[in-house]
């Protein structure tokens, strides 16, 4: 069928020669470099890591703090998950967006917020609670707090989905044999609850391990991989060496993608399925609601506090120092920042409906085609979703940055980087929606004398707009606050608002980076309501019926 279909050939085709250039080549050259540091294959950078004390404890220090935050940020996010959607505490809609809230920003804006409640001239440590003052909020604990709030959102939206998918008989049915909710809790909710945990602890661990703002602004002597390959190729000028640190950076993720993958697929976790259940989730007692309503509020305020801070700060002449009130921030980055703010916004734009086209195409050759390599194709497709984001960003600077593939300070390096890193995001998406379609649907359609062109555009794209749209927004938001891949791209003629606040943190000028942060926040909420406007209209005008 395939050799029939002479656009379907040139289209997977197509498909092979992308992924294979801005996807495998940036990684193989990153292994490539690391290997031949003089021009000859040695292993002599990988001999110094065993060897030097200087060189293998940032490798153990990213390892503890990727398990210390994706523990933590696993259990937060369970935690608010189950209390929404298994307990039914009130105010369901307001938890689940500010729990949501650090996704919609850069995560080392709370590492800011971090810093103006418990650094050397803090609010807190400072001038409320001056005893305080030898606390210091640099080093593990400080990465620990912020990088568990910073992305326990990714467990809460995942975990949502799995509780949302046990069905309510189970826990029902145990109950009505004299079980405790505690004991159905331990006994089924929980072990039906492990993929989507091991999937968090994975998504977590390897978030951690790749970040590159918080350690850059809250490390101080805990040194961690992420940054050490960002100063050896910035600092040092040594891409070998910068090479060689994001290879060692990516074995972690790696071994814990493929233990979270054994985890999962060596016991059966299916439960009921291709029949509706009527029953609903029996609610808790007064008391549990109460004690997991105030865990809830715990939470909530505790990120209010990080973004409060942001929009305080953003106001003040000079933290910590002159408190007076000013709008002079804003002005100066309406000013001085606009073309921070309009190459984000460009870039952005130009990126996200390319990552949705992309992903779309990808997810419908993988689930409706059949030909050879489709499973290869899936897997390259992902590469840069289990990589973390320091690798791929080196990869690109090595990759592009001599000819014929000179691309280095373009806004093309950038924004290919973007398609080809959030993808996987919007192909997962499509996959799971098309699987879900009986293709006898559009089998129909077609012996019904339809065309091709008007199956898709009467009955796939309708049935998979949700999907698309949804990866629209994701990767908008990532490219707006994207930080670890893109640092490395980055050129004096296009530059982004992430790098902009990073710097500002840097050099100590917290008031205007909270000004810009706040921007960039409400920036990216404008358009996510648009997005969500847009999906209104296009799906209304999709499902209206042809004359």
């Amino acid at each position: 069928m395939l050799g029939r279909d002479p656009v379907l050939v040139a289209t997977v085709a197509l498909i092979f020669v992308l992924l294979a250039l801005f996807v495998v080549y940036p990684l193989f050259q990153v292994l490539r470099i690391s290997l031949e540091p003089e021009g000859r294959f040695s292993l002599s950078l990988y001999a110094r890591y065993l060897s030097e004390r200087a060189y293998y404890r940032p490798f153990f220090n990213s390892l503890v703090l990727g398990t210390l935050v994706a523990g933590a940020g696993t259990f937060l996010g369970y935690l608010a998950a189950f209390a929404l959607y298994r307990v039914r505490v009130p105010g369901e809609r307001v938890f689940r967006a500010l729990f949501t809230l650090p996704m919609i920003s850069p995560p080392f804006v709370l590492a800011l917020a971090a810093v103006m409640l418990f650094g050397r001239n803090g609010l807190v440590t400072r001038h409320l609670f001056s005893e305080l003052g030898s606390f210091s909020i640099y080093g593990l604990g400080g990465l620990f707090l912020v990088e568990t709030f910073a992305y326990f959102p990714i467990a809460f939206l995942l975990l949502i989905g799995v509780l949302k998918s046990l069905d309510p008989n189970l826990e029902e049915a145990g109950q009505d044999l004299g079980a405790s909710r505690f004991q159905v809790f331990l006994s089924i909710t929980l072990p039906l609850s492990l993929p989507g945990i091991y999937s968090s602890l994975l998504l977590l661990f390897i978030t951690s391990v790749a970040d590159f703002g918080n350690p850059l602004i809250l490390s101080g002597d805990f040194e961690v991989l992420s940054v050490q390959a960002y100063l050896k190729i910035t600092g040092e000028y040594d891409l070998a060496g910068g090479a060689a640190v994001a290879v060692v950076l990516l074995v972690p993720a790696l071994l814990a993608f493929l233990v979270q993958r054994y985890l999962v697929m060596k016991k059966s976790f299916v439960t009921v399925t291709g029949k509706p259940s009527p029953a609903r989730v029996r609610p808790a007692s007064a008391g549990v609601r109460g004690l997991f309503f105030l865990a809830c509020l715990a939470l909530a305020l505790a990120v209010l506090t990080f973004y409060g801070m942001i929009a305080f700060g953003s106001f003040t002449r000079l933290w910590g120092a002159d408190w007076t009130l000013t709008l002079s921030h804003y002005d100066r980055t309406l000013r001085m920042g606009a073309d921070y703010i309009l190459d984000s916004l460009f870039l952005a734009a130009a990126a996200t409906p390319a990552t949705g086209i992309l992903g779309m195409i990808i997810a419908w050759l993988v689930v409706r085609k059949r030909f050879p390599g489709r499973s290869a194709m899936e897997l390259t497709s992902m590469l840069t979703f289990a990589v973390p984001g320091t690798v791929v960003g080196i990869g690109y600077i090595l990759a592009f940055n001599q000819r014929p593939l000179l691309l280095t300070g373009t806004a093309a390096i950038i924004i290919l980087l973007f398609v080809f890193r959030n993808a996987p995001v919007g192909i997962r998406a499509g996959i799971a929606v098309l699987s879900q379609i009986d293709p006898s649907i559009e089998e129909a359609s077609a012996d019904l004398g339809a065309g091709a062109g008007y199956t898709f555009r009467r009955i796939t794209l309708p049935l998979i707009a949700p999907a698309f749209f949804s990866g629209l927004a994701t990767s908008f938001v990532h490219c707006m606050t994207a930080i670890s891949a893109v640092i490395f791209v980055v050129s004096g003629d296009w530059n982004l608002i992430t790098v902009a606040i990073l710097g500002l943190v840097e050099n100590a000028d917290l008031s205007q980076a909270a000004a810009l942060s706040l921007i960039l926040i409400l920036i990216v909420l404008a358009a996510l309501f648009l997005i969500r406007f847009l999906v209104g209209r296009f799906e209304a005008h999709l499902f209206v019926e042809a004359p």
